[in-house]
């Protein structure tokens, strides 16, 4: 057991960082290197259990100050007693930050964190108030991602006659990029007077949103080229100027799964093959795992973003200036900040939420 209550146990600790020396050794063996997945993978939980030992050196350093404040404290030095009650102030207030840190650092590394990814944005029910939606959230996500220095691009889009649009996707690359946006995956739903409201009357309408990891070259996700059908066409645009006379536009059946992925954004026939297959090893990814985590239904209750694309996961109610997250009961009064791309308040809270959880069912904490 790696704590005993809420004190973390020195010995759990040292035990696990002693694996850093064994790691390293692995490293020098022409044999790893020779194996790229198997050494990515070493580079990676070496990475992780360096975090481990600094943490946990600031974290059992900042208790021994505690002990030893506490002891001259109690002194009969009256001088040095003064002082050791301001330097335990000190550590006292730096100690919980710390021992939260070392307890995030010991929950096993998700390797999805750091992937690119997918997000596929669809109006839901409510007709031309749901395609204005559908675009309104992309903006958000898109001036979010603005705000975190990440690249938007889009891979393929249905504008709506109105504005907004039926469907969109685009891709998000940067630093822990699916850490962040892991927990957008379900139904939005939207709670305004829709423009096209002549006598003001309040409407609900919805959006479902998929946040897909970008697949890798280490994932298992094999696509065959007899199991997938490619289909050109002509890509639609805005306007007759804008409209693509050849057809570069790109549609990709995987005929095992009946999944269908179209990309039209770029003029290249070979880009748009590439997004799109892009797109498809995501989805396919997305849907080994969702496989898995089916069968493992209790431990996919204990996370926030589970990714349940049937789950109602938000609202946002524009008359109130309101945003709701139900998964965690979160009320925010910012609506008009978030729905610019505020988002830090609700992606904290959803990611310390999830770090709650996990907590628990890892290490008892």
């Amino acid at each position: 057991m790696s704590a005993n209550g809420n004190v973390i146990d020195p010995a759990y600790v040292e035990k696990l960082t002693a694996r850093i020396s064994v790691i390293e050794a692995e490293l020098g063996d022409p044999a790893t290197s020779a194996n790229q997945k198997k050494y990515r993978a070493l580079i990676a939980e070496h990475r992780n259990l360096q975090d481990v030992r600094a943490r946990a050196d600031a974290y059992f350093r900042l208790l021994r100050e505690r002990e030893e404040s506490l002891a001259l404290a109690a002194g009969d030095d009256a001088e040095l007693a003064e002082m050791a009650k301001a330097e335990l102030g000190r550590v006292e207030a730096e100690l919980p930050a710390a021992e939260q840190a070392l307890k995030i650092s010991l929950l096993p590394p998700d390797p999805d964190d750091s992937r690119n990814t997918i997000v596929e944005v669809r109006a839901g029910t409510g007709g031309d108030e749901a395609a204005l939606f559908a675009g309104d959230l992309y903006r958000m996500y898109s001036k979010f991602a603005d705000t975190r220095g990440w690249r938007v691009s889009v891979i393929d889009a249905s504008p709506a006659e109105i504005g907004g649009y039926k469907e969109i996707i685009f891709s998000v690359e940067g630093e822990n990029v699916y850490r962040v946006l892991r927990y957008e995956s379900g139904g939005h739903r939207v709670q305004r007077v829709p423009v096209t409201e002549a006598q003001g009357r309040i409407h609900t309408s919805a959006a479902t949103v998929a946040v897909l990891p970008e697949a890798e070259e280490t994932d298992e996700v094999n696509i065959k080229p007899e199991e997938i059908r490619i289909d050109l066409y002509r890509a639609s645009g805005a306007g007759g100027q804008k409209v693509n006379k050849t057809e570069s536009a790109v549609r990709i059946t995987h005929l095992p799964t009946g999944l269908v992925v179209q990309c039209q954004d770029e003029r290249s026939q070979h880009k748009n093959r590439d997004r799109a297959m892009k797109v498809l090893a995501a989805r396919l990814l997305d849907k080994i795992r969702t496989d898995e985590q089916a069968r493992q239904a209790s431990e996919r209750k204990m996370q926030v973003g589970s990714g349940d694309r049937s789950e109602r996961i938000r609202t946002y109610n524009f008359p109130q200036n309101r945003v709701t997250d139900h998964r965690i009961n979160l009320t925010l009064y910012n609506l008009d900040r978030v729905i610019e791309g505020e988002m830090d308040d609700l992606v904290s809270a959803l990611y310390q939420r999830d770090v709650e959880l996990k907590l628990q069912r890892h290490l008892g904490l």
